[in-house]
């Protein structure tokens, strides 16, 4: 167990739902689920999901922390909003997904080969590189993320697509010797550190 996700267990021992409302973005929502499931059935990808999202609920206010935070549920939020816009107490589900998501990967639990959550963390890096996405690199990444042999194959299978970004304009190959950037690259990683300081203070309030 990793030493942030162990001092949250010690803290909220036997309390999640203290522990998400603490937290998670717009955690303090959760309680407020009556379970009509219209979240559910208003998801696109409401019959892919491992727990829907009036599942999850129910499961935070039941303490089951590992089941929860494990899950790969949050990571197939695509951020169309029909749950929040149905929700007949609107309560915003949205955010809470992408909270909880935020929350397992800080404590290290989201679930190691789950593709969004692996996806999110190449788009991360890509950008904050740069202030700018760089779109070969990025789809390169993409591509060969689960191994050499797996990454030319998907290559190969997209091919045309590329073919086709090339020609409208949409992809560069000179982009792999760096590619685009903002004017002031030296500002963004300051305003990243200074975010990244804000949210270890966080963390660490929350160790105390």
């Amino acid at each position: 167990m990793s030493n942030p996700n162990q001092a949250m267990v010690e803290k909220y021992r036997s309390n999640f739902l203290k522990e998400v409302e603490a937290n998670v973005e717009e955690g303090h929502w959760v309680k407020m689920c009556m379970q009509c499931g219209v979240c559910s059935g208003s998801c696109p990808l409401g019959p892919h999901w491992e727990h829907p999202p009036q599942e999850i609920f129910m499961m935070i206010r039941a303490g089951k922390r590992e089941e929860v935070l494990g899950s790969s549920s949050m990571w197939m939020c695509t951020s169309c909003y029909n749950c929040i816009a149905r929700c007949p107490r609107g309560l915003p589900i949205t955010h809470i997904m992408h909270g909880l998501a935020t929350y397992a990967k800080r404590l290290g639990l989201q679930p190691k080969t789950q593709p969004t959550a692996k996806f999110s963390q190449l788009f991360w890096n890509n950008l904050t590189k740069t202030g700018r996405v760089n779109e070969l690199k990025l789809g390169l990444s993409l591509y060969f993320m689960n191994g050499f042999a797996n990454g030319i194959k998907t290559a190969l299978k997209m091919q045309d697509v590329g073919l086709g970004m090339y020609k409208t304009g949409r992809l560069n190959p000179l982009e792999i010797l760096g590619g685009h950037s903002i004017k002031d690259t030296g500002g963004l990683q300051k305003m990243l550190k200074k975010a990244f300081e804000i949210e270890e203070a966080k963390i660490a309030e929350y160790k105390g």
